[in-house]
């Protein structure tokens, strides 16, 4: 698919799943649980791994689940759009994930994000 040949639906879709993907799901979690900026824990990513970190295992479970989820809806708000619509919906969802908006462009791995993609895709 050539850019000139995107729909508005292609391109909301592409944002859409980047402001979703973008969310800091395990730096929200673990602000909120008491344990501080993950950022300054571990590796600095804000993954569930990273989380894990902080030795709450139910708090990383969640984070993963979060990641997985954000991508998966992202394709599916997608879908609803079209085939093309739903791709590109993952890959904003994978790219937010990697590069959010809200923390300077420095986010986490995106492996749980993009395994939420294949899983929405599939």
């Amino acid at each position: 698919m050539l850019a000139a040949d995107w729909s508005l639906f292609d391109l909301l879709a592409l944002a859409l799943g980047y402001l979703l993907g973008s969310i800091p799901v395990g730096l929200i979690l673990t602000k909120l649980a008491g344990h501080g900026d993950l950022r300054d824990i571990g590796s600095g990513n804000i993954g569930a791994t990273n989380v894990l970190r902080t030795g709450n295992k139910p708090l990383a479970a969640l984070t993963l689940m979060l990641d997985l989820l954000k991508g998966t809806a992202a394709v599916l708000i997608g879908a609803r759009f079209g085939a093309d619509a739903a791709i590109l919906g993952g890959l904003g969802a994978f790219l937010g994930h990697l590069f959010p908006v809200w923390l300077g462009f420095r986010g986490g791995k995106g492996v749980a994000t993009y395994i939420g993609v294949l899983l929405g895709l599939y």
